[in-house]
């Protein structure tokens, strides 16, 4: 007969603890308990004992691992063994001795237009090179950008050329005259239609992304979007995210409100205005913005990466939106899905505590130097020297290689990274790159093929 298992959790971890004991497919029978606190490591012994009856049929009750009550006190309330499980729920697996079958992010709801800004001076051949390259990173659709006062003589070759790589095209201006001849020439989208030249729709059979006629008018979207509907066209609504203290929290409630007036219409965002005109790293801004885009159930995004802190932004929206897909399908937090966007640091790093590297520092019998991080620093050691620090210069004088210049190159490549990571509070790999999640394309590395000068080996 099957082992019982009582799980009690919290609100927030629920929908993920039955994912996770479902993929498991178990050998024990168990059954899910949400003693009705937020966060599991809130709930107390009176909260379970008060609210989980005490004649339970079950073999033993697991408790979140952050539950810091009296287990003993509960055993004997309940006649059964209580235990704590992992401070991680996504540990499950692990306590059981069993591996999780993970779910791949493959998945999405919001497609990606990946605007070239300056389409208009550059070459077909640089535009199909940045189209490709964008169809990669994760582009659905590739934007076509017009220039203010510049011609664009070969518009209508350009999207016939990128439709032929088997992508979508859209043609961005402010000009009409550049709209029709881009709907002309097969774009399947036109940037931007309004209340002002909603007649050039009657030339073209481009689908228009609708935007205010007025910056910041949702009234006149509204009255446009109602027309369209009306007369039974498909479209894209884009209220316009404006930048931070020109309208950006304005701007977002127009999304919203947008959203709950036309439940089911096409609705696209910009993301620009805040990747690009904000100077932070674009990593947690297209993240936070896809949580949005995601709550809202919004289409499209529009995403440009000039500035080169935003180099990587279609990658990141890419990564971002099959994150958001997965959590919203399963009703869980963004929280330990995918590391990927976390670039700068760990959530928790690896670090080595003194008992683990005496044990380490006692079984080294040569000369070869080993490096760990502590929460003290940078630790080295061979089977003659053990020195701490926090900076590559504090080691050079004690680890005694100044007369050999192979062993000192690969140990100051190695303490660089070291340090880095200790700084940033990243984990460390010996003789391994740093990982910096999606902002590093990750190359495969063969250590037997390093050039003879990179030896390891201390003469």
């Amino acid at each position: 007969m099957s082992e019982k298992i009582l799980f009690l959790t919290g609100k927030l971890a629920q929908r993920q603890l039955e994912r996770i004991l479902s993929s498991m497919k178990p050998e024990f029978s168990y059954r899910i308990n949400q003693i009705g606190v937020n966060v599991a490591a809130l709930m107390s012994e009176s909260i379970i004992m008060r609210r989980l009856s005490k004649n339970q049929d079950f073999d033993r009750i697991i408790v979140p691992g952050k539950f810091r009550g009296n287990l003993k006190k509960l055993s004997n309330f309940f006649n059964v063994p209580v235990e704590r499980g992992p401070d991680d729920v996504t540990n499950i697996p692990d306590y059981f001795g069993m591996k999780l079958v993970e779910d791949k992010l493959i998945n999405y709801e919001c497609d990606i237009f990946a605007e070239i800004v300056d389409a208009a001076v550059l070459s077909i051949p640089q535009i199909l090179k940045i189209s490709k390259k964008y169809k990669k990173d994760g582009a659905n659709v590739i934007d076509l950008g017009c220039m203010p006062d510049t011609k664009f003589e070969h518009l209508e070759d350009s999207v016939k050329a990128v439709k032929s790589l088997g992508l979508k095209v859209s043609v961005d201006s402010a000009n009409n005259d550049e709209l029709i001849r881009g709907g002309k020439a097969g774009a399947d989208y036109i940037l931007s239609i309004s209340e002002k030249n909603k007649h050039i729709l009657d030339k073209i059979k481009s689908i228009p992304i609708l935007i205010p006629a007025k910056q910041g008018s949702l009234k006149s979207l509204e009255r446009i979007v109602e027309i369209m509907i009306k007369n039974k066209k498909d479209f894209f609504a884009d209220p316009i995210l404006d930048p931070i203290h020109y309208g950006f929290a304005r701007s977002i409630d127009r999304y919203i409100k947008l959203r709950k007036k036309f439940p089911k219409i096409k609705i696209l965002m910009g993301t620009g205005n805040l990747t690009e005109l904000t100077d932070c790293d674009s990593i947690g801004t297209n993240m936070i913005l896809m949580g949005l885009v995601s709550e809202l159930s919004i289409n499209a995004v529009l995403v440009v990466q000039v500035s080169n802190h935003c180099k990587n932004s279609i990658k990141e929206t890419d990564a971002a939106r099959k994150i958001m897909y997965f959590s919203k399908k399963n009703q869980r937090l963004p929280f330990r899905v995918n590391n990927n966007l976390m670039c700068l640091a760990e959530r928790k790093p690896k670090r080595k505590s003194k008992k683990e590297l005496k044990e380490i520092k006692s079984m080294v019998k040569d000369k070869n130097f080993r490096i760990f991080l502590s929460e003290d620093g940078i630790n080295v050691f061979n089977s003659e020297i053990y020195t701490n620090g926090s900076d590559p210069y504090d080691f050079f004088e004690k680890m005694n290689v100044n007369d050999d210049a192979n062993h000192s190159f690969y140990l100051g490549v190695e303490l660089a990274r070291a340090q880095i990571a200790y700084q940033l509070g990243k984990d460390y790999d010996q003789d391994n790159e740093l990982n910096w999640g999606i902002a590093v394309e990750k190359k495969k590395q063969n250590l037997f093929k390093r050039p003879e000068t990179k030896v390891t080996q201390k003469k």
